[in-house]
């Protein structure tokens, strides 16, 4: 088990009153989403459908690409204090230092 699965089930984990464990009775007696009305399988996945969150096409080209790097932590953590549109912060700052125009 890795260490942020441990943790969900640390906090998560655990049955109270309001979220009691399963007995094999509630499993035998649940159905799949498939055996489900066709209406409620419909409104359920428009809700989950809906609660995606997408990105819209890229309006500027060329398309930006997506890459994995690693960063040192405290690079990271400044980073991610600037608020929402860091990776943005690092692509312009690259683009102002590395590409010649």
């Amino acid at each position: 088990m890795s260490k942020n699965t441990k943790a969900v089930a640390d906090t998560y984990g655990v049955p109270d009153a309001e979220n009691p464990e399963w007995t094999k009775e509630k499993f035998d007696r649940s159905i799949g989403f498939k055996e489900l009305p066709a209406s409620l399988q419909a409104k359920l996945s428009a809700i989950q459908e809906a609660s995606r969150k997408r990105r819209g096409p890229q309006k500027v080209r060329p398309i930006k690409q997506p890459v994995t790097m690693r960063l040192s932590p405290d690079v990271l953590a400044v980073l991610r204090g600037k608020g929402r549109g860091w990776q943005t912060l690092v692509d312009d700052t690259l683009r102002e230092h590395f590409v010649k125009r």
